[in-house]
């Protein structure tokens, strides 16, 4: 599933995570307000933020400025006083993973993470592990992750972590070993990330069970109407549900915009448009993230798209029975062939012995080369022999297909979606009750 997001704003985050003076404060903030400048060219809805670890690991941080100066400022007042003994690299990127995780769950914008670092991480293993399970995390947001790498050494020990942790955010690895290039360096990166085209996850790349939860606490849940709203789905554009038509499928809307939605078309669109988990989905309209009941998902899943699925990959299995069987008919035919041929080439001038179950054809006068067929094989034993194969196939076939055709129709339809039920009052679910067990409101 492919889904093509112009994000209608970005976040520059810059990480200053340098212990060295390689580079003069005086001359970054003449850099950044640069960057600026060139930034507002391309894009006029862009906010800006910074962090910096100061002496005993005090953290400076600042998020969704709407101006360069907010960081400047910050630079010229705190630079003195930035950790100068070893990097924070794995800490700092914490910091503002956990920021944007909760930032990303009300607004769909690109976030652009731009650590400027001369020093590798001194931090153990597993400050590297956990910082890699959010890495594989963030792949599910828009977040992009870019290191400027300041120094003059060749090689330096955390190369192959930052590669794979700027590879998995499609960012990059950037080396300055001299201050007079980062202005280049800083302008490759101006231009915009807003027509990045997104791959939702493929199987491969689902989000794991265990991580389940921590998406769920992200999303938020569609909240009631209030009585002065109109109660048309933005989805189908009816008051009605067209997919269950009933009144029981009452309309829920989004609490950051208000985009309404029926549980039915809520399903199926988050189903088609999720992020990795079938009930978790970005809004229509404002792309927060929101998430549905999981057991009515599933059973709307299995209702309007698991029996096509089957239904798909039962034909997709006729179709290569077919082949096989048509690959068997034309082996038998070239048997056939062959044995025609081989028949043409004994003349009845031609002596034929048989000696222990062999016959041995010998052409007149001693001259020419013996052919040697064992018995009791012959064309027709072969051919019989390919047609008991070819029955044995058809008949498997049969009964694979009508086994697999017979669950397809014995399949019960999901109960009926009146059975679930979304409080008006509350929003909660509710199944098999005309009460909700929540706040006591009675259920239509």
């Amino acid at each position: 599933m492919f889904r093509k997001s112009p994000f209608s704003s970005e976040e520059f985050v810059f990480y200053i995570d340098l212990i060295s003076n390689f580079i003069k404060k005086k001359n970054l903030i003449k850099l950044f307000n640069t960057f600026s400048k060139e930034k507002s060219k391309y894009h006029a809805n862009i906010s800006y933020g910074i962090i910096m670890f100061q002496e005993s690991e005090k953290l400076i941080n600042i998020y969704n400025s709407p101006n360069i100066e907010t960081i400047t400022a910050v630079i010229d007042k705190y630079w003195d006083n930035r950790e100068k003994s070893k990097s924070y690299f794995e800490k700092g990127l914490f910091e503002i993973l956990a920021h944007l995780f909760k930032a990303s769950k009300g607004e769909n914008k690109a976030y652009r993470i731009i650590v400027l670092s001369d020093a590798p991480s001194e931090l153990d293993r597993d400050y590297q592990d956990a910082l890699y399970d959010l890495i594989i995390k963030a792949k599910h947001f828009n977040i992009f992750i870019d290191v400027i790498r300041f120094g003059t050494e060749k090689f330096y020990s955390d190369e192959v972590k930052l590669k794979v942790i700027t590879s998995e955010t499609r960012g990059g690895v950037f080396y300055c070993n001299d201050p007079k290039t980062f202005l280049n360096i800083l302008l490759s990166l101006v231009q915009s990330k807003t027509e990045e085209v997104l791959v939702a996850p493929d199987s491969e790349e689902e989000i794991k069970e265990e991580d389940k939860l921590f998406y769920e606490r992200l999303a938020a849940e569609l909240i009631s109407l209030d009585p002065e709203d109109e109660e048309i789905c933005g989805i189908c554009n009816k008051e009605i549900c067209p997919i269950c038509e009933t009144h029981a499928d009452i309309i829920h809307k989004c609490y950051n915009c208000g985009a309404k939605y029926h549980s039915c078309c809520a399903a199926k669109y988050a189903i088609n448009n999720n992020i990795g988990l079938k009930h978790i989905f970005r809004c229509i309209k404002c792309d927060t993230l929101l998430k549905l009941d999981e057991d009515f998902v599933s059973m709307i899943y299995q209702e309007e798209f698991a029996p096509e699925i089957e239904k798909e990959a039962i034909s997709k299995e006729q179709l290569q029975g077919q082949e096989i069987e048509s690959e068997s008919v034309e082996s038998s035919t070239g048997v056939e062939q062959h044995l025609e041929g081989l028949t043409e080439k004994i003349s009845p001038e031609k002596e034929i012995i048989e000696e222990n179950g062999i016959q041995r054809v010998i052409p007149s006068g001693y001259f020419g080369p013996k052919i040697i067929i064992k018995s009791p094989t012959s064309k027709e034993a072969v051919v019989n022999e390919v047609s008991k194969t070819l029955e044995v196939i058809e008949e498997r076939e049969s009964k694979r297909i009508s086994k697999e055709t017979l669950s397809i129709t014995s399949l019960k339809p999901p109960p009926k979606k009146g059975s679930i039920k979304l409080c008006n009052i509350c929003g909660e679910t509710v199944r098999n009750a005309s009460i909700c067990p929540n706040c006591g409101a009675r259920l239509d």
